[in-house]
């Protein structure tokens, strides 16, 4: 069995993640091809998007949104992502059987009285909330989580101003049409099947700590995956991957790139050493799980940027080669006039 180096994990990683080469594709294709994007930060995807694409603007996924084509959604590990309407449905069947937010006893309760109160209009979570202790008698922390699962379960998501460019701050939600159904299980081997192309080669660990599946919801999908291929890393760990993955050669040069917060790339594994080296690993993904702004210096996070009057300010974690400064520098300007 072929054993993949880490810097081969980490080419491939960069040219799934379309970190090595900018794509010309659409708002929409790389939201797609990246099986949703984290999006805590409403800013955070319109950077991880510019910085993977050759010519976007911020209205591009501005129209998406305001269409309903892209929605802001609760969904792998219970965050906040964009995905495309099509993947929302797909992405929903997927976690039906894995004990996320809407299925807990508080959401089945409130979810038929929640969606018929959305039909009046966009919420807040003070009305939710009211509405909740009014009805079903919970208060405090049980009608928050309440609150949170059955808007889960009744196809309640964060209203599209929530994930504008300069977003409204309170959270507003509205009701969209409840998705098609699909057989949780095809659903996941589709959707693992993608992420593998996006995100792999990678170990079953992998996967759970993307998805938050667990092996009996993660094993059976795989099994529907027709003609995986099977690697291992430098430790020995078996790597699973799509047969037409790509594998680029670990000498590919990799251009400097920006990464906003809470990046798919920096939590999309359970070993993230493939770009985030663990000397590094405390100080961009900090205890309160906040994760930092960076960028990549060949291939790998060399140091967290942020903006301070208008200007990018980047902050490496050691001393850079001339070559390499001069470029996070360029790119750095590149990303000022983006943000401006």
């Amino acid at each position: 069995m072929r054993v993949l180096s880490l810097r081969e994990l980490n080419r491939a990683t960069l040219a799934r993640q379309l970190l090595l080469n900018r794509a010309d594709l659409s708002a929409i294709q790389v939201i797609e091809h990246l099986v949703g994007m984290q999006a805590q930060w409403p800013q955070a995807p319109y950077v991880g998007i510019w910085t993977r694409t050759k010519s976007f603007r911020r209205d591009d996924l501005e129209r998406e949104l305001v269409s309903g084509a892209v929605v802001k959604a609760n969904l792998t590990r219970m965050t906040l992502h964009l995905v495309s309407r099509r993947d929302y449905g797909l992405m929903r069947a997927m976690l039906s059987e894995s004990g996320h937010a809407d299925q807990w006893s508080g959401a089945k309760l409130v979810a038929e009285s929640v969606r018929a109160l959305a039909a009046d209009g966009p919420l807040t979570n003070a009305k939710a909330l009211a509405h909740i202790e009014r009805e079903h008698g919970l208060k405090g922390a049980d009608a928050r989580y309440a609150w949170r699962g059955g808007r889960m379960r009744s196809h309640i998501l964060h209203h599209p101003e929530t994930a504008l460019w300069n977003a409204r701050p309170e959270g507003r939600f509205a009701a969209i049409d409840e998705p098609e159904p699909h057989d949780p299980v095809e659903a996941r081997a589709g959707i693992l099947r993608r992420y593998l192309t996006a995100f792999g080669p990678a170990t079953r660990p992998d996967i759970d700590a993307w998805s938050m599946l667990r092996m009996p919801q993660i094993k059976p999908a795989l099994e529907r995956i027709e003609r995986l291929r099977r690697y291992r890393d430098e430790r020995g760990r078996e790597l699973l991957d799509v047969e037409d993955g790509l594998l680029p050669n670990a000498d590919v040069p990799a251009p400097v790139r920006f990464l906003p917060k809470w990046d798919n790339v920096l939590l999309a594994w359970a070993d993230r050493t493939r770009v985030l080296p663990e000397p590094y690993r405390k100080m961009v993904i900090r205890q309160n799980g906040d994760v930092a702004q960076t960028f990549l210096v060949d291939g790998f996070v060399a140091g967290t940027w942020r903006v301070d009057k208008g200007r990018v300010v980047t902050e490496s974690f050691s001393v850079l080669g001339a070559s390499a400064q001069r470029e996070v520098e360029t790119e750095a300007e590149r990303l000022e006039a983006f943000l401006a």
